[in-house]
């Protein structure tokens, strides 16, 4: 994985809180910044959610799998860079790949895959096309997607 992926980043900084007693980040704080990461993606493809896609769409977004892989450690008080992008689209799910860097050190990898789903029934839903349309068109390595656009 390389910086070069991913068209967004989500810049932030290490918060005191955020840090464990062997002085790194407690490592199920990584998913917490993907989390933050992907509503900054959101908002850069012009998406607000919740309102955008739970009130206009009428579906919501569920997380299904989440997964993290540990190259080095960030401390207090660094500014970390998380890239965010799409690797995959399905008809109702989606694959966000992540990278965390401290400068040039990629620190940890992530992936989690959400599917779109009818919040009442909790039966998957397909993607607006418009939400599908807007990831196309922002993405400069284009996701897999295994349904045509």
């Amino acid at each position: 994985m390389n910086r070069d992926e991913f068209t967004f980043f989500h810049r932030l900084r290490v918060r005191w809180a955020e840090v464990d007693r062997q002085d790194v980040v407690f490592n199920g704080n990584y998913f917490l910044y993907f989390d933050v990461a992907i509503a900054d993606y959101w908002r850069a493809i012009g998406f607000n959610y919740p309102d955008d896609i739970v009130q206009k769409f009428g579906t919501d977004i569920y997380a299904v799998r989440a997964t993290a892989d540990y190259l080095g450690s960030a401390r207090y008080d660094e500014e970390l860079d998380i890239g965010c992008r799409v690797g995959r689209i399905g008809r109702s799910s989606m694959n966000f790949r992540f990278g965390i860097w401290r400068g040039a050190d990629l620190l940890t990898t992530g992936e989690l895959v959400y599917v779109n789903a009818d919040p009442s029934t909790r039966k998957s839903a397909p993607w607006p096309d418009s939400l599908r349309s807007a990831i196309l068109d922002y993405e400069r390595l284009r996701p897999e997607l295994a349904v045509p656009a």
